[in-house]
């Protein structure tokens, strides 16, 4: 190792290496930087919860140096999909920020398919709403104190199983969600969100009207069991409200033109005197 005292060849050796970094590393390490990538980017404000649209983000093409490693790069990628996190134009999309679902506190609200509405009704006192141990999923009916003004109390046979998809305080939060952490802030239930058909959300909306309903828990357990209580409801609402067949509905339609009066002829024109 002698040589290395040698002045000389620690210059010669200190050039080689500085030519090496210069004409090597550093066009490697600029190409790095320099090299492109397509990523997604947002072009309109989206909410949290909020189903990403094809208008809502665009491909663009930006430095690839330095992307965090879950950035998303094709919109196919996350239209369709749902933020988890308030997006602003500008944003680029991590795998982080989108989900196949909605929030929890706004899923039961994502389901709803045309057939079923959600209708919420308030909780006036602790014990109609069976003092706050509602949760989603329950089965309940509904109670009716001087149905129809007849004075009587009675279970309406629209609203003998229906089944709650939200608890929800008078703050807004949902009970249901399992959000709130310490017991001593818990907030007691204010309404109860009902999945319900357009005939028994008329009804719902008449007891709310009165100020008088009472929740009454049915089953509680598994989804399969659930769907049983769900199932004799609708059947009850065939029976009830039959769907009219479509022949029928033509024939009403023709019955009633054929039985509006015809429009008064003209009177005949008097004779002219001979």
């Amino acid at each position: 190792m002698s040589f290395l005292k040698n002045r000389t060849v620690i210059g010669v050796i200190c050039i080689v290496l500085s030519l090496l970094i210069c004409f090597a590393v550093t066009p490697l390490f600029n190409q790095g930087i320099s090299q492109k990538a397509e990523i997604v980017r947002v072009t309109k404000p989206i909410k949290i919860g909020e189903a990403i649209t094809k208008d809502m983000v665009q491909t663009i093409e930006v430095g690839g140096y330095n992307l965090p490693e879950d950035v998303v790069r094709h919109t196919d990628t996350v239209i369709g999909k749902f933020a988890s996190a308030d997006l602003v134009p500008g944003d680029y999309i991590i795998g982080s920020k989108i989900a196949d679902a909605p929030a929890a506190e706004n899923a039961y609200l994502y389901h709803l398919t045309g057939e079923k509405q959600a209708i919420s009704v308030s909780v006036k006192t602790f014990a109609t709403g069976l003092s706050g141990k509602l949760i989603s999923g329950d089965i309940v009916s509904i109670i009716a104190p001087d149905y129809k003004k007849q004075g009587v109390t009675v279970i309406p046979p629209e609203l003998q199983y229906v089944e709650v998809i939200a608890v929800t305080a008078g703050s807004g939060y949902d009970a249901n969600t399992g959000e709130q952490k310490d017991a001593e802030e818990k907030e007691l239930p204010s309404t109860v969100t009902l999945l319900v058909t357009p005939e028994q959300s008329k009804i719902l909306a008449m007891l709310e009207a009165d100020g008088a309903l009472h929740v009454s828990l049915v089953y509680r357990g598994s989804k399969e069991n659930a769907a049983k209580f769900t199932e004799a409801q609708d059947a009850v609402l065939s029976e009830l409200y039959p769907d009219e067949p479509a022949d029928e509905a033509d024939d009403s339609s023709e019955s009633e033109e054929n039985s509006q009066p015809a429009a008064p002829s003209e009177p005949p024109a008097e004779s002219e005197a001979a």
